[in-house]
């Protein structure tokens, strides 16, 4: 059929549903599940933006920062795809201009070319977006459920949002569902464990450390005092 993507696991038409025409009835396909999810996720925020649209492991900025950490993120990204079906993620933390962002993006760019749902925000931005959402049709709790649910969620500069209660609450909200549902979360901050759990509270940083494991450190100079055109590290 015109327009359908093409069922993951060539059963049906790329519709969802497997017709038997004997008896004229329809049955999900296995791909049915997928289909809905990847429907669920269409409205987050899930392409690179496109300052990093370029950004590859031989390519500067990434070939000066520390590569140490280089090396950590590119095994996660060449298996993505395990570390993202066992909710596995990954917690980029230091200064401003050090890479964090960069590094992060890497990370979404594998998932999205894997064909995982995946949605990207800075931290103020997700946000300001929860709160447009209570307004909404869908509402704050349907927002929360989709980005609960996609394979990938990528939230940059945790610890930037302004600290309220409400805040708080949907924070831990959102890092503790995906926790339970052992799905992936990708951050950065520019803020040490000790420093974001004054921030966003301990139990978030707790569940954090869970699934991402300690946080990669990138300290130094802000690579962006060296700006250039086609040059920028976040």
């Amino acid at each position: 059929m015109d327009g359908l993507a093409p069922c993951a696991f060539g059963i049906c038409d790329g519709s969802g549903f497997v017709v038997d025409e004997a008896t004229n009835t329809a049955s999900d396909c296995r791909c049915r599940p997928l289909q809905l999810a990847n429907a669920r996720a269409r409205s987050l925020e899930a392409r690179i933006p496109r300052k990093y649209r370029d950004v590859a492991f031989d390519r500067w900025p990434v070939t000066a920062i520390s590569p140490p950490v280089v090396d950590e993120v590119r095994r996660f990204c060449h298996r993505v795809g395990e570390n993202l079906d066992e909710g596995r993620g990954m917690w980029l933390v230091g200064d401003s201009g050090t890479g964090k962002t960069t590094l992060a993006m890497l990370v979404s760019k594998a998932a999205i070319e894997a064909k995982r749902t995946t949605a990207i925000y800075s931290m103020p931005r997700l946000m300001a977006v929860l709160r447009e959402a209570i307004d909404t049709e869908e509402g704050l709790l349907g927002l929360l459920d989709r980005l609960a649910t996609v394979d990938l969620l990528h939230i940059d500069d945790l610890g930037a949002e302004h600290r309220t209660d409400w805040v708080l609450e949907q924070i831990y909200s959102i890092v503790n569902t995906r926790y339970e549902d052992q799905r992936s979360i990708v951050i950065t901050t520019n803020n040490m464990p000790a420093e974001l759990e004054e921030q966003i509270g301990r139990r978030t940083v707790s569940r954090l450390i869970e699934m991402c494991g300690d946080p990669l450190p990138l300290f130094g100079t802000d690579n962006r005092q060296e700006y250039q055109p086609d040059r920028d590290v976040a």
